[in-house]
């Protein structure tokens, strides 16, 4: 099973006009076209059975519409194989209820983008929702580190979120980009002993830049294997969860280059499906059906 905790997308005629804004924005390209048909048929080229779609509520009036069109997402779960996490923004006046409400909804957790929403990890704001969602078994999977899309801005550090970990307590907490897009070394440091899990998202390999000039050659290589290697070690391999960011990232070569790690082919399974399955539960049931599925899609 391979279950890719990282993906985005967006209703069809949102991701024809979203995707090429972000595009400029990032100074890089996508590798798909953003919407959920576009996700299936990824999934149907790389073998990956389950995504997990992590909607970004950029302004607190957003949220109830995300929540409920995540909802409606996973409705079609047996279908597609993609399952949507919820959203809560920080400025949200009734954050509280809400999380009960996506809890009732049926999604298993948030995510939270602290530089998109303009707010700190260890802000008052954000602790209360970290609090929130302990209390209801929720999982939280945040950006961290750095964004392409906002260069020099960083809302979550490592030592923010030790910070907010020792305020808060026990949750499930999954830090996304191995715990720091572009902060590696201090996340390396600060984090093999705090209770996080860490997804892989935009990670390995190199930035998709647009041939526009903005990024040199020496901006494009991200994460080296080596680093990856050691901090799978030191944290434990039980604490990483296969992430693409697709459609940023190549579900296809995702999956490669996990596969091509000199790991054993247990540990690849582990990080591939088999912690996020440990977290998430999906139902084992119908994944006969999406092989069948994935099958039409690689023949289409």
């Amino acid at each position: 099973m391979i279950i890719d905790i990282h993906t985005h997308t967006f209703p069809d005629k949102l991701a024809a006009t979203t995707i090429p804004k972000l595009e400029l924005m990032s100074h890089t390209k996508s590798y798909v076209d953003g919407t959920n048909g576009g996700l299936m048929a990824s999934m149907a080229k790389a073998g990956v059975n389950y995504s997990v779609v992590l909607p970004v509520a950029t302004s607190p009036k957003q949220v109830v519409h995300i929540n409920d069109s995540s909802a409606r997402i996973n409705e079609q779960f047996e279908q597609t194989g993609i399952f949507s996490f919820g959203c809560i923004h920080p400025d949200y006046d009734d954050y509280r209820a809400e999380l009960a409400r996506v809890k009732d909804l049926g999604l298993k957790g948030i995510k939270l983008h602290p530089v998109y929403q303009d707010v700190n990890f260890d802000d008052i704001r954000t602790l209360r929702i970290l609090d929130r969602a302990a209390e209801l078994g929720l999982i939280v999977l945040t950006h961290s580190g750095l964004d392409v899309g906002f260069p020099g801005r960083v809302r979550v550090t490592p030592t923010m979120v030790q910070h907010a970990v020792k305020e808060v307590g026990p949750l499930t907490l999954i830090l996304a980009h191995m715990g720091g897009w572009r902060n590696w070394d201090e996340a390396e440091q600060l984090l093999a002993d705090a209770p996080v899990y860490l997804d892989t998202s935009y990670s390995l390999g190199t930035l998709y830049a647009l041939d526009d000039g903005y990024y040199k050659p020496e901006d494009l290589p991200m994460l080296s294997q080596e680093q990856f290697l050691r901090m799978v070690h030191t944290f434990g391999l039980h604490r990483f969860l296969f992430g693409t960011d697709s459609p940023w990232g190549d579900q296809s070569q995702g999956v490669e280059r996990i596969r091509s790690l000199p790991l054993t082919e247990e540990e690849k399974t582990g990080i591939l499906g088999g912690n996020a399955q440990k977290l998430l539960n999906f139902p084992a049931h119908f994944l006969q059906k999406q092989y069948q599925i994935l099958s039409l899609y690689c023949l289409s």
